[in-house]
C-alpha cells in the first residue's frame, strides 16, 4: 500500500503554490522544515539569554547545551585547522548547527528530513567547496595549485598523480553530500519499513497482534540509533569541512 511506502516520507509537495510565469516559487514542506529549524535555533538562543541580551552567569540547561556545542565545534576547528582558522568559526558553527537541527527535526513523526535530499546536501557541500577554494586562492594565489602535487613527487609521477589529485578534489562536494544524504535516507527508510511491518502485524489480529511487539521494540532501538546518527553525521560533515579548510589554508 502507498501508505506504507518507505519513500513517501521523502516526497516534496507545495504547501502554498506560487507560480510566476515559467518559474515555481511555491512554499514547500521542505521550506517549512528549514524555517522551523531556523526559528527553533533562534528561540533556543533567546531562551538562554537574559533580558539584557547577555548569557546567564549561572548557565541554564539550554545554555549548557549550546555551550557544549560551541566548545565541540571550536575544538574541532582548532585541532584540524589551527589558530588561523578561528576567524571562520561563525561559518563552521552555523553549518554544524544547521545540519544537526535538520537531522533532529527529521526524527519527529510526520515531519520532513531535508538532509535526506541530495539537492540540499549537495548545495551545502558545494557551498563549502566553493568557499574553501576561494579562501585558498585568496591566501596563496596561483601557488594553491601545489595542492595537487604531493611533496617529494618526481616529475614522472607528477603526470600520474596530478590528474588523480584534481579528480579527487573536484569530487569532494559529491562525496561529502552523498555521505550525509545516504545515511539519513537509509535510516529513515528503514524506520518506515519497520513501522509499517509492526502496524500490519498489529491490524492482522490473533497471534500476529502479540508478535508485533518485537518489531516495535526494534523500532524504538532504531530511533535511538538514528538519534546518534543525526549527531554523528552532523559532526562528520563539519570535521570534513574543517579538513578541506585546512588544506586550503595550509596547502596540505
Amino acid at each position: 500500500m502507498y501508505f506504507f511506502s518507505p519513500l513517501e516520507q521523502f516526497q516534496i509537495y507545495p504547501l502554498i503554490s506560487i507560480q510566476l510565469g515559467n518559474f515555481d516559487f511555491s512554499f514547500t514542506n521542505a521550506a517549512l522544515m528549514i524555517s522551523i529549524g531556523l526559528i527553533g535555533f533562534l528561540l533556543c538562543l533567546e531562551m538562554i539569554m537574559s533580558s539584557t541580551g547577555q548569557f546567564y552567569f549561572v548557565p541554564k540547561h539550554w545554555q549548557l547545551v549550546v555551550e557544549n556545542i560551541y566548545e565541540t565545534v571550536a575544538d574541532t576547528l582548532v585541532s584540524n585547522v589551527g589558530e588561523q582558522g578561528q576567524k571562520y568559526f561563525p561559518f563552521i558553527f552555523t553549518l554544524f548547527t544547521f545540519v544537526l537541527i535538520s537531522n533532529l527535526i527529521g526524527l519527529v513523526p510526520y515531519s520532513f528530513t531535508i538532509t535526506s535530499h541530495i539537492i540540499v546536501t549537495f548545495g551545502l557541500a558545494l557551498m563549502v567547496f566553493v568557499g574553501v577554494t576561494i579562501i585558498s586562492i585568496k591566501e596563496h594565489g596561483l601557488h594553491m595549485l601545489s595542492l595537487f602535487i604531493p611533496s617529494g613527487t618526481s616529475l614522472a609521477l607528477a603526470f600520474l598523480l596530478v590528474p588523480i589529485e584534481i579528480i579527487s578534489y573536484v569530487f569532494r562536494p559529491i562525496s561529502l553530500s552523498l555521505r550525509l544524504f545516504a545515511n539519513m535516507m537509509a535510516g529513515h527508510a528503514l524506520l518506515k519499513v519497520i513501522a509499517g511491518f509492526a502496524w500490519s502485524m498489529m491490524t492482522a489480529g490473533g497471534l500476529l497482534f502479540l508478535a508485533h511487539f518485537f518489531p516495535l521494540v526494534v523500532l524504538i532501538l532504531l530511533i535511538g540509533l538514528e538519534l546518534g546518527v543525526a549527531f554523528i553525521q552532523a559532526y562528520v560533515f563539519t570535521i570534513l569541512s574543517c579538513m578541506y579548510l585546512n588544506d586550503a589554508i595550509n596547502l596540505h
